[in-house]
């Protein structure tokens, strides 16, 4: 892989002062000296993925060791906020979403990035999708973090499971075909009709019950910012996807997340899963039970022509990180074709991490190795709901499966804490509301002035 000039120079830096550390990052060696830059990102095949090519690709050829500290999504981002919040600078690089970037941006906790990506000749910029740019530029109009890789949402099926039971998934499937086929379906060779995420989390369960509260006609505020939790809508929502999962979803769903229904439906257990577009290179790895048995199909829909999330996690460089050039290093790395390329010859095209540049989709060897799926989860990058409008009617707020606001991380997580109750049987889905109703009240009185 071609580096830029400001590679050459950090090795070249690095070998006069002596810092080329052995033994840090991603080697087991003990007596290991700190890392040239350490990066904090959510534990997910694709971060063990680089995390395995990192020493013997990025390192051997800058010079710049890296210390990965991976962790589950809550625990990752509670460790983020307090990083980030307090400019403690103990990670130069996090893994950062599509909520987090905006927020942490006009707060001054992030680096932008527009001065590097100017000069890195070899990064190529406009190869990234455009919506995803967006997602991750401040008000300022600066860009502050770049996509490893982007996702929206898609629904998956057993094609083997429906086709032993004479079903046929609709080519756009709406959530009441979803239930009934997850009705029909459940129980078949020992698989639930349907897994979805139910672990407390803004960005767990609230990520896919969000999309189906949005295309119910639900809106958690309405444009004077008062609180709809407990309207028609958004309580049809919400009782539509608690009773879907209490009737045919899997066992213990309150305490699932995206890990565990993946880990479920990897291992045969499910028969449809709706989830991100990036959970696909796992169903079709090597080692996967359903392998080569997957359909895939748009977000179902209801009352909207889409449904689907837009989504990414991006690298962003912390304000008060003191290797900040090496930070870029690394990303430009992780986020460029070339390491695509590196990703599909060493480890399979399927591994590649996806969603984030166009250049992806007309490569012959992810199309063919990604068949199966591709097609859906171009269209899902590129053709989401608006992020500005995803739902019926117009609202105050912008984001589809969350709240574009500071105050969503903490009253998401407390909404979610209710959301999951109700899936485990501990209270009523208006009991949850109501309890919802006050927290979301409470949480937007500054923007009603009050």
């Amino acid at each position: 892989m071609k580096r830029s000039r400001l590679a050459r120079a950090a090795v070249a830096a690095t070998a006069v002062a002596g810092l080329v550390l052995a033994g840090c990052g991603d080697t087991d060696a003990p007596g290991a000296e700190q890392a040239d830059i350490s990066v904090l990102a959510m534990d997910a095949s694709q971060m063990q993925t680089l995390k395995k090519l990192t020493k013997r690709h990025f390192t051997a050829e800058t010079g710049i060791t890296v210390d990965y500290t991976l962790l589950p999504e809550n625990e990752a981002r509670e460790r983020m906020n307090r990083e980030f919040a307090t400019q403690a600078g103990t990670y130069d690089v996090a893994s950062l979403s599509a909520y987090e970037v905006p927020i942490y941006a006009d707060n001054g906790w992030l680096a932008p990035l527009d001065s590097y990506v100017k000069a890195d000749e070899d990064f190529d910029q406009d190869d990234v999708f455009p919506n995803l740019v967006s997602s991750l530029t401040g008000e300022d109009g600066k860009l502050y973090a770049e996509p490893f890789y982007g996702e929206g949402s898609f629904l998956m099926y057993r094609k083997d499971l429906f086709r032993k039971d004479g079903l046929t998934m609709p080519p756009n499937p709406t959530w009441e075909q979803v239930a009934d086929l997850a009705a029909r379906i459940d129980g078949t060779d020992g698989a639930s009709g349907i897994c979805l995420r139910g672990l407390p989390g803004w960005g767990q369960n609230l990520a896919p019950l969000n999309t189906v509260v949005n295309t119910f006609g639900g809106t958690w505020y309405d444009t004077d910012w008062n609180a709809r939790l407990t309207s028609p809508e958004f309580r049809k929502a919400v009782g539509f996807y608690v009773d879907l999962l209490r009737s045919h979803g899997q066992p213990g769903a309150d305490r699932m997340g995206v890990l565990e229904i993946l880990d479920r439906f990897v291992a045969g257990k499910c028969a449809m899963m709706y989830d991100a577009t990036s959970l696909a290179s796992s169903i079709e790895a090597d080692g996967s039970a359903v392998k080569g048995k997957v359909g895939y199909v748009p977000a179902p829909h209801d009352r909207t022509e889409k449904a689907g999330w837009l989504w990414t996690w991006a690298w962003g460089i912390q304000q008060a990180a003191e290797n900040k050039d090496a930070a870029w290093e690394f990303i430009s790395w992780a986020s460029s074709k070339e390491y695509q390329e590196l990703v599909g010859k060493e480890v399979g095209w399927t591994a590649a991490p996806a969603g984030n540049r166009r250049s992806l989709y007309s490569n012959p060897e992810y199309q063919q190795a990604a068949d199966a799926w591709y097609r859906q989860e171009y269209t899902a990058a590129t053709d989401s709901a608006d992020p500005r409008n995803p739902g019926v009617g117009p609202r105050p707020y912008t984001g589809i499966g969350f709240l574009g606001i500071p105050e969503f991380a903490v009253l998401g997580t407390a909404v979610s804490e209710q959301i999951a109750a109700a899936i485990a049987g501990q209270q009523s889905v208006d009991t949850a509301l109501e309890k919802s109703q006050d927290l979301a009240q409470a949480a937007a009185a500054k923007y009603r002035g009050e």
